[in-house]
């Protein structure tokens, strides 16, 4: 089988051009029932390995999750972060800055939301969209918003030279999936409060949030924070995928048990 942190990584330097890309494609996945029983050896493995990051108590790990509106970041979140023990991990979900939030640079509310070294932090929307939203919306001049690739990269190459590990991921659907999503929300009662008549407004800029995110990962998919497209129209494989990246970063990171403490074999209880 593929190895799909390799296929689905935007390589650094390069530039991600969604329209040749499939959001419904499975990489060779052509059965739902073998890639549930791989997804759950997944979340065995996330287990653990969150393990050994809390025990090793050195480095975090902090999961970026973007995607348009009803790309599934949500469920992402529920489906594969059920993998961790939530004792040792935590999800910020970034809306419009607020409050105290306004009054300070755009990375101050993410830097105080990075996760501890133990840890593991799950971002649903993050800095990133102060290079997507406000670009869209002309909501800061260009010139500002330019600056903010480079601003990004050194924020994100600091936190892993201090022992913060950055995965990221872009969560693609096409506009017919999201119409089919939007509509099946507004039909169940337990989610059509999540709509807001906005939704259909923000469909009007599709191509230019494609725009967006495509300049936003080729400028700041970085060996140490690297961007992934994952194709997210079928979300048991949207699941998987997000789940083999994470396993691989974690495993990548070469997690080590601490040393125990000296006369362990000499203790006796009576």
């Amino acid at each position: 089988m593929k190895n799909l942190s390799e296929e689905l990584l935007v390589k650094p330097g390069s530039t991600p051009k969604l329209h040749k890309i499939d959001p419904s494609g499975t990489h060779g996945w052509g059965s739902k029932t073998a890639a549930a029983k791989q997804f759950q050896k997944n979340l065995d493995l996330l287990s653990v390995n969150q393990y050994r990051l809390y025990a090793e108590n050195r480095r975090a790990l902090l999961i970026v999750l973007q995607g348009i509106d009803a790309g599934g970041k949500d469920g992402t979140v529920r489906h594969v972060m059920a993998g961790f023990n939530p004792q040792g991990a935590s999800v910020t979900s970034f809306k419009v800055p607020a409050g105290e939030e306004k009054q300070h640079d755009y990375l101050w509310r993410v830097h105080k939301a990075v996760p501890k070294f133990g840890e593991i932090g799950i971002f649903n929307r993050s800095h990133y969209e102060d290079v997507l939203v406000v670009r869209v919306h002309n909501l800061v001049p260009a010139h500002v918003w330019k600056k903010r690739y480079d601003q990004i990269n050194n924020f994100e190459q600091m936190l892993h030279e201090n022992g913060v590990h950055i995965v990221k991921f872009f969560l693609y659907i096409d506009r017919d999936e999201q119409k089919r999503r939007f509509e099946a929300r507004i039909e169940d009662s337990a989610k059509n409060w999540k709509f807001s008549p906005a939704d259909i407004e923000e469909r009007k800029f599709w191509n230019d949030y494609t725009k967006a995110f495509e300049e936003a990962m080729e400028k700041c998919s970085k060996p140490w924070a690297p961007w992934y497209v994952i194709p997210a129209n079928k979300k048991w494989f949207r699941n998987l995928a997000v789940s083999e990246v994470l396993v691989r970063t974690l495993e990548d990171m070469n997690l080590k048990y601490p040393k125990p403490a000296e006369g362990l074999d000499k203790l006796k209880f009576e």
